[in-house]
């Protein structure tokens, strides 16, 4: 049975008798400074085993005295054991962070009577605690300078804390959809919202009609610019299919958590299942056509499993139409090839990665003959007793599963994004239309056919608008607290919508301004680089995409070559109108 120790009190509900506190005011005209408190016994024995401590506070001078920290809750451990020494007075030799402040009127003091140690190693353990005690208030008082100064050790460049960032005056093309986007400032963003009825149904008719607004470099008052806030409508304007507004329709891969308990008629219903899908495939030729004759730039396929991007000739340094698909499965790339459909795998070829697998498919070929030859002469003696029959001998299908591991081995990893080109991208059109395991046949997508997402509009499409809510907090600066602006866009932001808000937020911003970019994983493989031809200074021309209703200077950029891998902008900022990026 435990000994229960003098001074310790069982319940923490309320703290021991032998503590009280003790207040103490300073006097207008000098008087004799109290005397310091007696070092407790813990401390003596400490001090005469050698240890080095730090200097015991005292109660508290008058008139220049230091300041005391506010006493410790006595309620803040279980162990309510008496503690020594609870309050610190800071020292001059703890460094700049430890300057007093000598105008203080209250002095709390802990005052311990009463304790009588037991052991030499429990006045150890005990002396040690309440200097951690001492440590940790300490620190708590000096917090706000720590908080400055660690932020300003923090802030380095962008191209010397991460290899993988770079400036310049443009961003290069992010191909991924953004489920979100955080602007921060020193410029209020009151002008994004609010909008006036007629600014908003400008904004509309300038979407519909591919409007290009062109705003100056610098915007002296944002609130009063009609055009920056009619450009801003334009921007959040996307087009989606289907559309039920008691849906979450993207993103699709792992989204069951979010329809759970949500209303789907067609979940049980093939004839509504059907309807679904008769509208969802006149949508899907309507929207292909629309980049086959490149009045669409490029479109989105979401389904439960994978998502497909579609991009016009002309686009991501492409002469022809392209579609990349990520992530895909064996069996996905199979049926492919059983369709007659010629893909790459761009990632995996670039990294030598066929070779590999053509030396490991060589090499268990002759692995499988030799063993064939001794399986053959081991069970020659079985054949002879009339029971070969009944020994059960490898399949053709875990034969071919084996010999494929390695191409399963990068099923539902970035490595696995498919390449299609030129017109297999048609063929492709028609498989998906065709692929039964496009749509989920269980769960709470069951029966939902895939969300097709563009820049404009296609037949059958619902005009959607990405949420924008701007926000104005308050942060610690060197003199105090100064305001600090954010613009908060959430919704599936595709590359044109970024591109088209940071253009608008150079002007308005004044050229200064950071972002925090939240891209849906699966698709931030899209920025992977295509294979080139032969003609590597071949240029590709996108001048007929004129008419593809996005900005020049974003079908521009969206021209280039990805240059990204398969990781995506993570976080932008711009000063003086440059731009420093990290991905």
């Amino acid at each position: 049975m435990a000994v229960p120790l003098p001074g310790y009190s069982p319940s923490f509900k309320r703290p021991p008798e032998i503590v009280r506190l003790r207040r103490k005011r300073s006097r207008s005209h000098g008087a004799a400074a109290p005397s310091a408190l007696p070092e407790p016994t813990p401390r003596r024995a400490a001090l005469a085993a050698g240890l080095p401590l730090r200097p015991f506070p005292t109660a508290g001078g008058r008139g220049g005295a230091a300041a005391a920290v506010p006493r410790r809750n006595p309620f803040a451990r279980l162990d309510n054991r008496p503690r020594v020494a609870d309050e610190a007075r800071e020292e001059p030799s703890r460094g700049p962070q430890g300057a007093p402040d000598s105008h203080t009127e209250v002095k709390q003091t802990l005052v311990v009577s009463g304790f009588s140690p037991h052991s030499p190693e429990r006045l150890l353990c005990q002396l040690l605690d309440s200097n951690g005690e001492n440590n940790l208030l300490w620190k708590e008082a000096s917090h706000e300078r720590t908080v400055t100064e660690l932020s300003q050790s923090q802030h380095v460049p962008f191209s010397e804390s991460d290899p993988t960032s770079s400036e310049g005056t443009e961003l290069p093309a992010d191909w991924s959809i953004k489920t979100r986007l955080l602007f921060t400032s020193s410029r209020p963003f009151s002008w994004a919202e609010h909008l006036k009825a007629q600014e908003e149904a400008q904004g509309l008719l300038q979407h519909c009609r591919a409007a290009e607004v062109t705003l100056p470099q610098s915007i002296q008052d944002p609130r009063l610019c009609t055009e920056l806030r009619c450009a801003f409508q334009q921007t959040l304007v996307y087009w989606l299919h289907p559309a039920f507004s008691w849906l979450p329709l993207f993103p699709r891969i792992g989204a069951d958590r979010k329809m759970a308990g949500k209303s789907s008629p067609w979940s049980h219903d093939e004839t509504l299942q059907h309807t679904l899908m008769s509208d969802w495939s006149v949508s899907f030729t309507s929207l292909y056509n629309l980049l086959k004759t490149k009045l669409c730039p490029f479109f989105y396929v979401c389904t439960y499993q994978f998502t497909v991007l579609f991009r016009a000739a002309g686009l991501a340094g492409s002469d022809v139409v392209t579609a990349l698909i990520s992530p895909t499965t064996r069996g996905l790339r199979e049926a492919m090839k059983n369709e007659g459909i010629e893909f790459c795998l761009p990632l995996l070829e670039a990294s030598g990665y066929k070779k590999k697998v053509r030396e490991a498919n060589l090499e268990y070929d002759e692995e499988q003959a030799a063993s064939d030859e001794d399986e053959e002469e081991s069970l020659s003696w079985l054949e002879e007793i009339g029971v070969q029959d009944q020994i059960k001998k490898p399949d053709t299908i875990s034969i071919k599963l084996l010999r494929e591991k390695h191409e399963v081995q990068v099923d539902h990893r970035p490595e696995s994004a498919v390449l299609v080109k030129g017109p297999n991208a048609f063929t492709l059109l028609n498989f998906l239309i065709n692929c039964k395991s496009l749509v989920a046949t269980s769960g709470a997508q069951a029966g939902l056919p895939p969300t097709l997402l563009s820049p404009v509009a296609f037949r059958g499409a619902s005009m959607q608008m990405l949420k924008a809510r701007s926000i104005n907090v308050k942060t610690h600066a060197l003199s105090g607290y100064r305001d600090q602006f954010s613009l908060e866009i959430t919704g599936p932001i595709m590359p044109h919508a970024l591109h088209s808000v940071t253009m608008l937020l150079r002007s308005s911003q004044r050229g200064s301004f950071s972002a925090g970019m939240y891209a849906h994983e699966p698709t931030a493989v899209f920025n992977v680089r295509l294979p080139l031809d032969e003609d590597l200074h071949r240029k590709v021309d996108h001048k007929d995409l004129a008419n593809c209703g996005l900005h020049s200077k974003t079908l521009e950029q969206l021209s280039q070559i990805p240059l990204l891998g398969k990781s995506s902008l993570r976080n932008v900022e711009m000063s003086d109108y440059i731009y420093n990026w990290r991905s």
